[in-house]
Order: structure tokens, then sequence, then C-alpha cells
């Protein structure tokens, strides 16, 4: 093979008539042949094949250094979701939640499995998937790939999951399968065979979300009733557009103060704080700091701060002062809600988020509760966008505030926009008064 010898020794005289009668019809069907190994293709591939649960694995730590915190648990939450419908078997297998906590806080954890062997009550677990998957090969059969994509379409109560849910478990699931295809464990990508539609999604901001002036007005009063401390932090969202996490990174040097009261001011966004979990993110604790969403590292994000929105700031800053590091929204508070010493950890999410219940209940009517108006703190940036656009600001200059681009922010805000049509049409009659008046 391409001026090498390759040789094989076998048991009996039948077996190497066999093999080498499976070389000679290669070669006459003209099936490539591996230069590495002298083989034909489909026999190479086979001795390079290996279980998907070594190859999940594999991707795992191949995308493990480039992911953040956030994408290394999508592609953990889609494997373990999809492993159970590749086993090769069921005998001995444990139950479903065993099974599915073994995948999701050991295997597909690359820091975890590093750091050891796997806890004792996962330990059997975890034996007995490695052992137990169908090798990478088996998924040029359409049903079991089929198989595999109606697990992601299904939550683990049976019922239907989400669009955006099925159609982001997909994607992590095709890359993985794209990279088997890379390797030339594949010859070619398994979803291609296949012909399943995921449900259709739709990325727009619905409507019933966005507050308007006064409701979020009164939303804001009720934060500072119950939190004050908190109140410049739903501001941000509200009058600036920025993301929880955006907000949480936020630091007194980061706020350009206005040189007058009652002009702008400038917020210099310089990145983005979450929180991920233990074992996820690349150093020790829960908390992350990131780079701002959709761009570079190093790189910053400018925003207005309107009036309003400053002097929330400046109260806070008198009242408060700025947290270790600068950072302006910190935890403040200890057990039974005493305020202690600003310590260096953000917000948690869940005291953010359970400020926020008590805001609405106090702020809206029973009816508004239970509609979807301002559900969640992200929806005053929706409302914040919105109101940029119906104002007329030029979408380039509201997409590059908001940290989106032009064409995701007409996709997702597309429905929120006002008073378009009316505009259009004022448009048209003036260009036909002035067609008339010339004619």
């Amino acid at each position: 093979m391409a001026g090498k010898e390759f040789g094989k020794t076998f048991q009996t005289r039948a077996l190497a008539e066999s093999f080498r009668s499976k070389l000679i019809t290669a070669q006459r069907e003209g099936v490539a042949f591996d230069e590495p190994t002298g083989l034909p293709e489909p026999m190479a591939r086979e001795l390079n094949t290996c279980s998907w649960y070594a190859h999940a694995v594999a991707y795992v730590d191949m995308k493990w250094p480039g992911a953040s915190a956030k994408h290394r648990k999508g592609i953990a939450d889609t494997l373990a979701t999809v492993t159970p419908a590749l086993l090769a078997t069921d005998r001995g297998a444990p139950d479903d939640k065993t099974m599915r906590a073994a995948l999701y806080s050991y295997v597909f954890n690359r820091t975890r499995r590093e750091a050891g062997p796997p806890p004792a009550r996962l330990a059997g677990a975890v034996a007995w998937l490695e052992a137990n998957t169908v090798n990478l090969s088996a998924l040029t059969d359409a049903g079991l790939v089929r198989k595999a994509l109606d697990t992601i379409a299904t939550l683990t109560t049976g019922g239907a999951a989400a669009a955006s849910t099925v159609n982001r478990k997909r994607a992590v699931f095709s890359g993985c399968l794209k990279y088997a295809v890379e390797l030339r464990r594949l010859d070619v990508h398994p979803l291609t065979l296949v012909s399943w539609k995921a449900p259709r999604s739709t990325d727009a901001v619905d409507r019933r979300v966005v507050v308007n002036r006064k409701q979020g007005t009164a939303l804001l009063a009720a934060v500072r009733e119950d939190t004050p401390e908190l109140t410049a932090f739903f501001g941000c969202m509200y009058e600036a557009a920025l993301r929880p996490e955006e907000a949480l990174h936020l630091t007194e040097e980061e706020y350009e103060r206005p040189s007058k009261p009652g002009e702008w001011g400038w917020l210099h966004l310089s990145g983005a704080t979450l929180t991920v979990g233990e074992g996820w993110g690349n150093g020790p604790g829960t908390v992350e700091d990131r780079e701002l969403k959709h761009r570079a590292k190093k790189t910053s994000r400018d925003v207005p701060a309107s009036p309003a929105l400053c002097e929330m700031l400046d109260w806070h800053l008198t009242k408060y002062g700025a947290g270790p590091g600068g950072r302006l929204f910190v935890t403040r508070r200890g057990p039974r809600g005493i305020f202690v010493t600003p310590k260096a950890r953000p917000v948690p999410n869940n005291t953010y988020t359970t400020v926020w219940r008590r805001a609405r209940r106090k702020a809206l009517t029973a009816a508004q509760v239970a509609s979807p108006l301002a559900k969640r703190p992200y929806d005053l940036r929706h409302a914040a966008v919105s109101l940029w656009l119906n104002a007329g600001v030029p979408p380039k200059q509201v997409a590059d505030w908001a940290g989106n681009s032009v064409h995701v922010l007409l996709r997702v805000y597309a429905s929120c926009i006002d008073g378009q049509e009316d505009a259009a049409r004022r448009r048209i009659e003036e260009a036909q008064r002035e067609d008339e008046a010339d004619s």
C-alpha cells in the first residue's frame, strides 16, 4: 500500500484466507485504502472506532478549555440527556436519577474527573456506563439517531421540551458527532441520515413582558422600599439595558458621572459576572468573571446613563459606597436581613430574583402579577431596548448600546416596535404630495 508492506498473522489458514478475500473484494470494488494502516477505509475506521462514552468524554475535554462555564454546563446537560438513549444494554443499569447524576456531575465535568475517582455513590454507575454504551459506529443506524433526537425533545416528566431547549441541545449533539467525523471515527455525519425536524422556536420578545414607564417606575419604587441597596441594580437594567451579569460586574470606576446634576452620564462596561456553580469555572468558587457577551476579551462597551439612572447610582454610592474591588452591587446583608460589612461576593441570583418577586406583588395588580409582565428582572432590559427603538433611536446605535448585532436586535424586538406603520404612512403621504406639487 503506497509502497509499504503491511502484514498480519492469523492462527489458522482459514482466517488468513478470509481476511485476504476482504482485501481483494475491497480492491475490486474500488474502495479507498487507508495509508497509515494499509486497510480498506471501512476496516480502518472500525479499527479506530470507540464507544459513545469514550467519544463523548473526549469531546468534553476538547471543548472545555475554550468554553465558558455556562457553555460547559450546557454541553454536560445535553450529553447527559442523550447518553441514556445510546446504551448497548439495560442489563444491570443504574436508575435514571443516579445515571444522570453520574453523567452530569462527574463524567462530563472535566475538572471533577481529573480531580480523582467519582464519589462512592456514583462509582458503580460510572463504571457501568463506561462499559455499556454503543460503539460510535452504531450511530450510522438512522433509527438509533432518531431515538437520541426524540430523547432530546422530551422532558424527564414525559412532556415536550421547549423549542429553544431542543434546538440548543441538538446543536451540541450535532457538534459532538461532527467531531467524530473530524477524527475519522465516522464516515458521514449521522444527522444527515435522518429527516427529523426540531420544533420551531422564536427569539422574539413577547411584548406582554415589557412594562410601560408608569409600571417600571412603580416597580423600582417598590424595590427601594423593600431592599434599597438593589434599586440602582435594577435601574441599570431598566434605564441602560444592562444584562444582570453586566450590572453585577459594574464598578465605581466604570461609572462616569455627569458634569452637572440632571445631565447624562456613561457606563463603560468591561465584563460580566456570572454565578456558575462549583467545578464549572476556571477557578475555585461559584462565581466567574467573563468578557462581555458577543465581545472579545478586554473589549468594552459604552452605554449612556440617563439622568434618572445617574441619580440612582449617585444615591447608592452616597448611601452604601462601593464594595471590595470597587463593585457597586455586592452582598451587604447577612442572616435575617441584617446589614453586614460588604463582602466581595456579588449579589446572588436567588437574592435579587426573590426581591424582584416581592416588588412585583407590591407594585402590580393581581392580574398583572399572574401575567408575564416583567416576570423576570431580565425583562427590564427588554423594556429599555423597546423604549429606545420606539423613541426613534437608529437600530445600529441601539444595537451598540445593548451589545447585540442589528440583525439580532430587529429579530428579537420586532414585535415591540410601535408606531412604525403610522410613520410609514405619513412618509408615503408626504412623498405623494411632493409628486403632486412637482407635476
